[in-house]
């Protein structure tokens, strides 16, 4: 089958694509999939480069968003049958091999994929939306009438994140580049602030927030602990280590709190009915065919990535 590989760390040069790659066959409480699609997702940049080496060295297969058409299930499984479209995020974090035309999963880390939607939109939620619904719904349980602050608002887990907000019943803000206002307010933001020209936490100083979605790292936890009320909760996305975090929002009367992701049907399945029932969609800036993996790596690197990138396998 075709995968794409690496044999060492570094750039998006060392991603390979190889036909001759093996292709699995379930075992117990698996199915076989035919790989539709899949995402990027800022995580693979940094197992890639070496920089968070979550599958040790390589060689490996990256990828773990997919969506694709159950093709041979154990005789053990019943979940699913031969021609079911099914989509999630297999094994996380350990390797799931996604960006290749075949991957064995677990049957109960898979959940049908979204009708009236493609194989790409589906690929590209199940990270975000799942660190969205555990972080939102899960850790912060945020509800109707609360205000939400979510950072990097106009990217992959922020857009889907400003949207499960506003599901929730909470009143929205975002900080974005002014480009990705319009795109935000079509989401359902209620306040946009342009990071770039503006100041969150003088704009936020008499209009606290309950919750605080932090997405992007840079200190932004330390600034965002000013713009909560006391008793509010800030989630971080990336700055889940942090030994002084957790001291400070004691001193500022908060809540921190860290929020992972973890393969999740239960969490899938909400996330299929929000789309269905119309309430959350998935923005893909482009799409890029397996073969040009590389390129999808460095369009995300760059910066500026308006909702998702996803794969055709």
């Amino acid at each position: 089958m075709r995968a794409i590989t690496q044999m060492t760390f570094g750039g998006p040069e060392v991603l390979e694509l190889v036909d001759d790659a093996p292709k699995p066959a379930p075992g117990p409480t698996q199915v076989l999939v035919r790989v539709k699609a899949t995402s990027v997702n800022p995580v693979e940049l940094f197992v890639r480069s070496g920089a968070f080496p979550l599958l040790g060295e390589p060689p490996f297969v990256l990828g773990w968003d997919m969506s694709g058409v159950v093709e041979q299930v154990d005789p053990g499984v019943h979940r699913f049958k031969v021609g079911d479209e099914v989509y999630g995020m297999p094994y996380f974090p350990a390797a799931a091999g996604a960006n290749a035309e075949y991957l064995v999963a677990p049957a109960r880390q898979l959940a049908r994929k979204p009708a009236g939607i493609g194989h790409e939109e589906a690929a590209a939620l199940p990270l975000v939306g799942l660190t969205a619904w555990h972080a939102l719904v899960e850790i912060a349980q945020l509800r109707s009438g609360q205000r939400a602050l979510i950072h990097g608002a106009g990217g992959g887990l922020g857009h889907v994140a400003v949207q499960l907000a506003k599901h929730l019943g909470a009143e929205v803000v975002g900080t974005a580049s002014a480009g990705k206002h319009d795109f935000l307010r079509g989401l359902g933001a209620d306040q946009l602030i342009d990071y770039r020209t503006q100041d969150y936490t003088e704009v936020l100083r008499d209009a606290p927030v309950d919750v605080v979605l932090e997405t992007l790292g840079g200190g932004n936890a330390e600034r965002s602990f000013g713009v909560l009320r006391q008793g509010g909760v800030l989630v971080t996305a990336v700055e889940r280590l942090s030994t002084t975090l957790p001291e400070l929002a004691e001193q500022s009367g908060v809540r921190f709190a860290a929020v992972g992701v973890e393969p999740d049907p239960a969490g899938l399945e909400a996330l299929t009915e929000l789309v269905e029932a119309g309430r959350m969609r998935v923005h893909l800036q482009q799409v890029f065919p397996l073969e040009r993996l590389a390129e999808a790596h460095e369009v995300l690197a760059a910066g500026g990535v308006q909702g998702k990138l996803a794969i055709t396998v």
